[in-house]
C-alpha cells in the first residue's frame, strides 16, 4: 500500500524585521473613505491586542516571490536527500505571483512553479510545474493534490512549495495592512510502500469551499484613500465575517476529520493552524474543545498543543503552515518538538471562502523504497 510521507521541509523568512514604528507615520482610511479620527498610537494599540502581531517580515528589494519560493524548495530538497531530478511534480502555492515592485502588477507568465524549476536548474522534462491559487489554504491543498497523485502512482516524489510577497499588495491606508508578511515554506512529499495496516503519513483530509454569497469576504480593491493611486490591487479583508466564519465552520470540519479517522483529539500532539489572528486561532481550537465537552485545557495549556508564530513573524498567507512545521521539525521553536510516531493535525481559512486540512503522522522509520540510494545530492 502506497503512502504519503514527509521526505523534507524547508522555509525562507526575509531578515527585514518591520514593527510598530513602521505604521505610525500612515494615515490609515475606513471603508467609505474617510480618515480615522483616532491616533494611530491608539489604532495599532487595539490591532496588536486583537492579533498579537508585534512584527512581521517584508522581503528586501529585488527579491520576487519566486525567489523566496526556491530557497525554501532548496533547503527542503536537501533536507530530503533526493535527488531534484527525480521531482515529478512542483506544485506552488501562492496568490499573486511576482509582483513588480514599480507598477505592483502581478506577474504569473511563465507560472510561478515554472520559474522555481528554472531557478532550482532541473533540467527533467517530465518534471511538471503546477501552481495553485487557493487563497491561504493553498499549500495545504497542494498536499492533497499530491498525495492523490502519489496515492494513484502518477508520480513518486512531488515538491510542494508556498510562498508570497504580501508587503507589496497591500493598502498602506488600511489598518488591516499591519497583519500581512511576506515568507516561503516547501515540502516533499514522497511515495513509500507500507503494509495495509500501517498508517503513517497522510491519514485524511477535507476541503471545503464556500464560494456562492462568502466570495468575497477578502477580495482585490483600490485604496481605501480615494487619492492613492500607487496600486490597484490590494488586499481587501472583512475581518469580522470571516472571523465569525472561521469559528462556525473550521471547528466542525477539524472534528469530522478526526471522527472519519476513528481518531480523538488526545490522539493528537500538535495542532498547526494557519497564521492568521491570534484571538482566531485561539476561539477555533476552543471551539473544537467544545465540541468533545473538554473544559480540561486552559488558555497556557491550549499553547502546549497548539504553537504560534503571528506574534514575531505576521501572516504570510499559505506559507505559515509550513514555516511553522519546518520550525518545529528544526527544533526552533522553543517548547514544541514534533516526534516520530506524532500525528499532527494542520489546517487553514483563505480566500474562497476556502477551508481545508489534513491529518499526518510522522514514521517512527524511514521506508521509502523508491530512494533507498541516492548518489546525486548536487543541488
Amino acid at each position: 500500500m502506497i503512502r504519503s510521507i514527509i521526505t523534507g521541509t524547508g522555509h525562507y523568512l526575509p531578515n527585514k524585521i518591520i514593527k510598530r514604528n513602521h505604521f505610525m507615520k500612515h494615515k490609515f482610511y475606513d471603508n467609505r473613505g474617510f480618515k480615522i479620527k483616532k491616533s494611530n498610537e491608539e489604532i495599532i494599540n487595539k490591532f496588536q491586542k486583537i492579533t498579537e502581531i508585534e512584527e512581521r517580515r517584508y522581503v528586501n528589494k529585488g527579491l520576487f516571490n519566486s525567489d523566496i519560493a526556491a530557497i525554501a524548495a532548496k533547503k527542503a530538497l536537501n533536507n530530503s536527500k533526493i535527488c531534484k531530478e527525480k521531482i515529478d511534480y512542483i506544485i506552488s502555492a501562492h496568490n499573486y505571483g511576482d509582483v513588480h515592485p514599480i507598477s505592483y502588477q502581478s506577474d504569473l507568465v511563465p507560472s510561478i512553479s515554472a520559474k522555481i524549476k528554472n531557478k532550482l536548474q532541473i533540467k527533467n522534462k517530465k518534471c511538471r510545474p503546477y501552481d495553485m491559487i487557493f487563497g491561504c489554504t493553498g499549500w495545504i491543498e497542494g498536499m492533497i493534490l499530491a498525495n492523490q497523485l502519489l496515492q494513484s502512482k502518477h508520480a513518486k516524489n512531488i515538491l510542494i512549495t508556498s510562498s508570497e510577497t504580501l508587503s507589496q499588495v497591500t493598502d498602506p491606508h488600511d489598518r488591516n495592512s499591519m497583519i500581512f508578511s511576506d515568507g516561503a515554506g516547501a515540502a516533499v512529499l514522497s511515495a513509500m510502500e507500507y503494509l495495509e495496516n500501517e498508517k503513517d503519513g497522510i491519514i485524511h483530509y477535507d476541503t471545503q469551499c464556500d464560494n456562492n454569497e462568502k466570495l468575497y469576504y477578502l477580495t482585490n480593491g483600490p485604496s481605501l484613500n480615494p487619492s492613492y493611486k500607487k496600486s490597484l490591487v490590494n488586499i481587501r479583508m472583512n475581518g469580522r465575517k470571516i472571523y465569525e466564519y472561521a469559528l462556525t465552520e473550521v471547528p466542525n470540519m477539524l472534528k469530522n476529520m478526526l471522527d472519519h479517522a476513528n481518531l480523538h483529539l488526545h490522539d493528537i500532539h500538535k495542532i498547526i493552524l494557519h497564521q492568521a489572528n491570534a484571538k482566531m486561532d485561539y476561539a477555533i481550537l476552543k471551539r473544537l474543545l467544545k465540541l468533545y465537552n473538554d473544559t480540561s485545557l486552559k488558555k497556557n495549556c491550549l499553547l502546549k498543543i497548539m504553537p504560534m508564530t503571528i506574534q514575531k513573524f505576521g501572516n504570510s498567507s499559505v506559507a505559515t503552515v509550513p514555516t511553522l512545521l519546518d520550525l518545529i521539525l528544526k527544533g526552533k521553536i522553543p517548547h514544541h518538538e514534533i516526534k516520530p510516531g506524532d500525528t499532527i493535525l494542520m489546517a487553514s481559512l483563505g480566500a474562497g471562502m476556502n477551508i481545508n486540512g489534513m491529518i499526518y503522522r510522522f514514521p517512527n522509520k524511514k521506508k521509502n523504497k523508491y530512494e533507498k540510494k541516492n548518489t546525486s545530492r548536487k543541488l
